[in-house]
């Protein structure tokens, strides 16, 4: 590593993922812009393989950090923190991306500084091998559904001033609570047409293993964290209730 400040930092969260990290790695090792660094920070694993292989791991621009448990969040946080980099790339480390997929994000961020937020559409991999061509940003759907992925470039110093992941968020969805957030900026958001990032699903991931009363849990998280934006756009989340109040009484018989 040397002294200079990298133009991205790609922080990958880990927590017992050791067996697929080098699949993440080796996605950014093999991309076609080369000023990045790569900051793994390791979640208190207790995964005996995740752990030996985190106390030596040594991969060019690569160093490791090891914090002890405190979530995803949390994790990402502490990465963001010690990333050099002016733009962030946060990446799970059983995901990977595009070669291309930083050439292409840096272009935009570089060439156009209204831009907050840069991502790309999704191709599932592992358990199922779906094509997800994510829909354009708007920043009332985003209140209702989540439309951007993890694996999205933003600016360290817009991280700063929305104050980072909220580590409260322990069953998932700190991704879309962050880009509510963000949505505060006022940026201008970016979707790549092109399928540069690529999630691994698995049967026990958090997003797919989350619970119904989880689920509420979050959202009401996320509702009371942004209340005013859902206050604002109380019609739309009426409809949203109606709609799927409708959608469950058509499945119901009345007798």
């Amino acid at each position: 590593m040397t002294g200079l400040r990298p133009k991205v930092s790609v922080v990958i969260p880990c927590y017992n993922h050791g067996i697929y990290l080098d699949e993440a790695v080796d996605s950014i090792l093999a991309q076609s812009f080369d000023d990045f660094e790569i900051v793994i920070v390791n979640d208190g694993s207790t995964d005996p393989f995740t752990k030996d292989l985190l106390a030596r791991y040594h991969r060019p621009k690569t160093r490791v950090l090891h914090t002890e448990n405190a979530g995803v969040s949390s994790a990402r946080n502490s990465g963001i923190a010690a990333a050099r980099g002016e733009y962030i790339l946060p990446l799970d480390a059983d995901d990977r991306v595009a070669p291309s997929y930083i050439e292409k994000g840096v272009a935009i961020l570089d060439t156009r500084p209204e831009v907050g937020i840069v991502y790309c559409d999704e191709q599932m991999f592992g358990e199922r091998n779906d094509v997800w061509i994510m829909p354009e940003y708007d920043p009332v759907a985003l209140l209702f559904d989540n439309h951007i992925f993890p694996s999205a470039f933003f600016r360290k110093s817009d991280w700063e001033k929305v104050g980072g992941y909220c580590s409260g968020f322990v069953y998932g969805w700190e991704d879309w609570d962050f880009w509510i957030s963000m949505s505060s900026l006022k940026k201008e958001v970016t979707k790549i047409p092109e399928l540069l990032y690529y999630y691994r699903i698995r049967s026990e991931s958090r997003d797919h293993s989350m619970r119904f009363i989880h689920k509420l849990a979050m959202m009401s998280l996320i509702m009371l964290r942004h209340k005013r934006l859902y206050l604002k756009n109380l019609h739309h989340l009426m409809t949203k209730c109606f709609r799927l109040l409708a959608t469950r009484l058509r499945g119901c018989s009345v007798y």
